[in-house]
């Protein structure tokens, strides 16, 4: 008896120190959100107990669980109301209104309208016929620069250009004969005309006498004296500049002998290369743009008080292009004999939606351009383009009337999207 009394005391108060130590696991558990599955094992047969703790446990990891969903809420609430507005503006291009004024940025509206077919080819730049002229010896000698001239020089009308000396010559200094056989034929006509009067010379010496002199004053006049006075001066006919020199100081000429060719270079012949599968289509050519190697500048016919001149109806053998020729009024910086890149113009269509060729900014073979959104923000839009007639260029897919588009300026926008201190956006809704 005395012994099952000893047994169960031992066992009571081993259950009393189990229970202790399983409650503080328990607080340690609802600390850290775990719970200690080996109390549970090990005591197993309490199941009140266990019950008991797990209840509080698990009312503990419901609090936990609250407090945790409360904080993914609020950092849910944050993330829509500012990362996701941010993230739906991280295309748009931020550029204060004095920056974008002070690189030139320019904007058009996109409005449909007129736009001419065209047929893309090359051609050439011409002189004008009747704007040049060849200037030639007109008398043998050898041949000395008035002045320093080079080919581009400007010229003035009546200018001296060469002076043609011929005393060291055998037959002697031609002007200076013809001077005395002018001056000659001079004193003569007018002696005859006092005798004519009293019958001394009859009328038939009198016209031989007086188309002697004539005759002579036209060859004097013809060998213009050179400034020197030793030679005879050769002059520009008009105003222009000399296009090209065939004579070096010092050559012997003869008469006849071209020295330089002057050119007014006011009017040139625009001539387009026409192919044969276009050739159908000749009577629809209107006009044309064209722009040249050493200017990024597109020129126009139209401009440039352009007329259509011509279009060929054969070809030369082994060749596969007829001309079609435009008169042009030539610019200070219109070139003769410079090739041209062509846009021939031809039928006009409707409705058509167009920009300049300036807004287009080109990426791994895609084409954009950039819209302006307000003031300070600009956005980059894909379009698809369509033929251009070398200052504009016809848009097929990628914009709708009333875009607001960058025409000047464009690659600033490029180069300002591609900064990492533009912020992502910054205007108000």
């Amino acid at each position: 008896m005395n012994k099952r009394i000893i047994i169960l005391g031992i066992s009571a108060m081993f259950l009393l120190w189990s229970c202790g130590s399983g409650n503080s696991r328990q607080g340690s558990g609802s600390t850290h959100g775990h719970h200690d599955h080996e109390t549970e094992e090990v005591h197993d047969h309490h199941d009140h107990e266990n019950e008991t703790g797990h209840d509080h446990e698990a009312e503990l990891h419901g609090h936990e669980a609250d407090l945790h969903a409360g904080h993914n809420h609020a950092a849910g609430e944050a993330g829509h109301s500012h990362g996701a507005e941010a993230a739906g503006h991280s295309d748009e291009i931020v550029i204060s209104p004095e920056k974008a004024a002070a690189v030139g940025i320019a904007t058009e509206t996109v409005a449909p309208g007129r736009f001419r077919e065209v047929i893309h080819t090359s051609g050439e730049i011409l002189p004008a016929a009747g704007d040049e002229s060849t200037i030639v010896a007109t008398t043998d000698g050898t041949v000395t620069f008035a002045e320093n001239y080079t080919e581009g020089m400007a010229v003035g009308q009546d200018q001296e250009i060469f002076a043609i000396l011929s005393g060291n010559l055998q037959d002697g200094n031609r002007i200076e004969k013809a001077r005395i056989a002018y001056l000659t034929a001079k004193e003569e006509y007018e002696r005859a005309s006092k005798l004519t009067d009293s019958k001394i010379v009859s009328q038939k010496e009198f016209v031989t006498i007086k188309e002697n002199y004539e005759t002579a004053r036209l060859a004097y006049e013809a060998l213009k004296p050179s400034k020197s006075g030793n030679g005879v001066a050769v002059t520009a006919p008009f105003k222009g500049y000399i296009k090209s020199l065939t004579v070096k100081q010092g050559d012997y000429v003869t008469t006849g002998t071209p020295l330089a060719t002057i050119s007014q270079n006011s009017h040139l012949v625009l001539e387009a290369d026409l192919s044969q599968k276009d050739y159908a289509r000749r009577y629809s050519i209107a006009g044309a743009n064209f722009s040249t190697a050493y200017s990024d500048h597109a020129y126009s016919t139209s401009d440039l008080g352009g007329k259509l001149l011509s279009i060929g109806r054969s070809q030369n053998e082994g060749e596969y292009y007829m001309p079609v020729s435009f008169s042009i009024r030539n610019t200070s910086d219109l070139v003769p004999g410079a090739f041209a890149e062509i846009w021939l113009l031809c039928n006009e269509k409707d409705n058509v939606i167009t920009l300049p060729l300036s807004a287009i900014t080109e990426e791994q073979g895609l084409y954009f351009v950039y819209l302006k959104l307000d003031e300070q923000c600009y956005k980059k839009q894909e379009v698809t383009l369509g033929p251009n007639d070398g200052r504009r260029t016809e848009i097929l897919k990628g914009l709708k009337p009333g875009d607001n588009v960058v025409i000047k300026g464009a690659y600033n926008v490029k180069l300002a999207s591609a900064s990492n201190a533009i912020p992502a956006h910054t205007h108000n809704h």
